[in-house]
């Protein structure tokens, strides 16, 4: 829901538990705009607390997609922070300018969200 229309994730081999833990491993079929496939995408968590969300996750094309969320608690806000280092080779500078357009549409998707203007 968050993704979309940027990315589609579809959990593999059954799984169905979305919750996240640290030390758990989940992987997704990965389709850009829903449509073009782009691989198995794997996400390995490696820490979840209330300040920070950190994932080891790749792909075929992309072997490294670290991503880190920091919430930082503003007093009745809250800035959310996404930091992302992505390696793909020669596709690394097309892997990111997409990233910069998805990080961006899903934090607006966020406030919509939080804002009760999605379901």
């Amino acid at each position: 829901m968050i993704a979309a229309p940027y990315a589609t994730f579809t959990p593999l081999d059954g799984q169905t538990d979305s919750v996240w833990r640290i030390g758990g491993v989940s992987s997704y079929r990965f389709r850009l705009f829903g449509a073009i496939p782009f691989g198995t995408h794997t996400i390995r968590i490696e820490r979840f607390d209330e300040d920070e969300i950190q994932s080891r996750e790749s792909n075929e094309h992309v072997r490294v997609w670290d991503h880190r969320i920091t919430l930082k608690d503003l007093g009745g806000q809250t800035e959310y922070t996404d930091e992302v280092d992505i390696r793909a080779g020669w596709k690394t500078f097309f892997v990111w300018l997409w990233a910069k357009a998805f990080y961006a549409h899903r934090q607006r998707k966020w406030i919509k969200l939080l804002e009760g203007k999605i379901k």
